[in-house]
């Protein structure tokens, strides 16, 4: 049995199927797991939900995933590049929706010692922290009042971590760390606004796995990051290589004794300019 994780997928749903069959992954066998952004800007958003929901894989949720979900409730938060109107208005939109937002947004995997996120992790985490902020948020997503929480969740503040945080600054921030993080200074102090790859950012940030922090002793997943591209060192595995960019869609194999990669090549649904 192999277990694959894959990168931001953003409804390229084409480039999954190819990359499915390239790793000629058998449903009844292996075991996929997603780093989330799942939908949006891509062509086959609603594609790829209804593929996902049937195929019972593991998958955390990243900022897209979110937006969809807050797009869905919250009309004041569409935007123009959205390409999210086909999920809204299908006839299985409400029961996909309702599966998207009882995802989580940390997967850890105790007999391999994967633990699978989009973004980062604040270097006051370790993994306990970390999975308990994770549910914290995955709670309120999945209650009654989480239409509350989607219309609290945009903004960049606080942008540092204490336990003394509560309320909606405390789940933003827990939000931020797990779907948007990037870069952050020497106190953990998050810089979302920098999206560029290592070197083109301010000289007091560093990407986050870079600081020393808690989660040294953690095997770590994600994606989110396209302009890092594959980066594989000390534990960290960095799954999105921009598909939707005309990069590429990436599996690693993470079940065997030394992680396997595999990418298929994207024409790429946007340009980076665009």
């Amino acid at each position: 049995m192999a277990v694959w994780a894959i990168g931001d997928i953003q409804g390229c749903f084409d480039e999954l199927q190819g990359l499915l069959e390239r790793i000629a992954f058998d449903p009844q066998h292996d075991t996929l797991w997603f780093a989330g952004d799942l939908v949006n800007r891509g062509p086959k958003s609603l594609e790829t939900l209804r593929f996902l929901h049937h195929l019972n894989a593991v998958t955390v949720l990243g900022n897209h995933d979110l937006h969809l979900l807050a797009s869905a409730h919250i009309p004041k938060y569409r935007k123009h590049k959205d390409t999210l109107h086909h999920i809204m208005h299908a006839e299985d939109g409400p029961e996909l929706l309702d599966w998207l937002r009882h995802q989580p947004l940390l997967h850890h995997d105790k007999p391999s010692g994967y633990t699978l996120i989009h973004a980062g992790l604040p270097p006051q985490w370790d993994l306990q922290t970390a999975r308990a902020c994770a549910n914290e948020v995955e709670a309120v997503l999945r209650g009654p009042d989480y239409i509350a929480f989607l219309e609290t969740m945009y903004g960049n503040h606080p942008s540092v971590w204490s336990e003394s945080l509560h309320a909606h600054d405390r789940l933003r921030f827990i939000t931020n760390c797990l779907t948007r993080l990037r870069y952050c200074d020497a106190s953990g102090r998050l810089a979302l606004k920098h999206k560029g790859p290592p070197g083109s950012q301010p000289k007091h940030l560093k990407p986050w796995f870079e600081w020393p922090r808690k989660s040294t002793d953690m095997k770590i997943l994600f994606g989110h990051w396209s302009t890092l591209g594959a980066f594989d060192q000390n534990g960290i595995h960095a799954l999105d290589t921009g598909c939707l960019w005309g990069g590429t869609l990436t599996a690693l194999r993470v079940d065997g004794a030394h992680p396997e990669r595999v990418e298929f090549a994207c024409p790429g649904a946007m340009s980076p300019s665009g």
